[in-house]
């Protein structure tokens, strides 16, 4: 069987573009408003997680219990200070190596998806100026599961026309390696996801990595 690789799968906030402080400030905002305690250190177990996900595991500090109606509410009350933070947003933004690695697998013809959870990834790509760069967008809004189920990645796959045997992920969370490896794909962590000894290759950013090599 033919296990080259033939298509890339792109998380986006970490990976492409940087939106943590975005987030950070979104549901820091939320939390300090319903007076729960939030820092930066649960943040870092927000990465790769759905926004309702993210919000059960905020309200583990929470001194009282919520109804799904008001968690529902808390959930897009954050969503809308998140929507204004990445409104400022530019192309200076994305995160170094990015561009470069992209233009380098259109110059060889390898494919290339977003494979997100989060469900405004088409206005962070707009913002960014890449709304029309990538063949295939598997986000948010398209899945049921977030990672680490492999939903989002199997869906850009077959977005692609590609095996997932074919395909590289590439992730800055844990929780995507995860979903890459029980999608049968190969995945390279980044970032936060650089020390995953699960990943198949390793970098601390996308300028730290040799792709020609990868798709040997």
């Amino acid at each position: 069987m033919n296990n080259k690789i033939t298509g890339v799968i792109f998380d986006l906030d970490g990976v492409i573009v940087s939106t943590d402080n975005c987030h950070y400030l979104g549901w820091k905002q939320m939390a300090d408003e319903e007076s729960i305690y939030f820092d930066r250190q649960i943040n870092e177990r927000l990465r790769g997680v759905s926004r309702m996900e993210s919000l059960e595991i905020i309200l583990e500090k929470a001194e009282k219990s919520y109804s799904q109606q008001e968690k529902d509410a808390m959930a897009q009350r954050k969503n809308a200070y998140y929507v204004k933070l990445i409104g400022s947003l530019t192309a200076d933004d994305i995160l170094p190596g990015a561009m470069n690695v992209l233009n380098l697998l259109k110059a060889n013809e390898i494919k290339i998806a977003i494979g997100s959870s989060s469900k405004n990834t088409p206005i962070i790509l707009k913002q960014i100026g890449l709304d029309h760069t990538f063949d295939a967008i598997a986000d948010g809004n398209h899945i049921t599961n977030s990672k680490p189920d492999p939903e989002v990645f199997l869906l850009a796959a077959k977005l692609l026309g590609l095996a997932p045997a074919n395909c590289l992920v590439v992730e800055d969370a844990d929780a995507g390696v995860q979903a890459a490896i029980a999608g049968n794909m190969r995945v390279l962590g980044v970032g936060s996801a650089a020390q995953n000894e699960k990943a198949d290759f390793t970098a601390a950013d996308l300028s730290k990595i040799d792709f020609a090599t990868i798709l040997e």
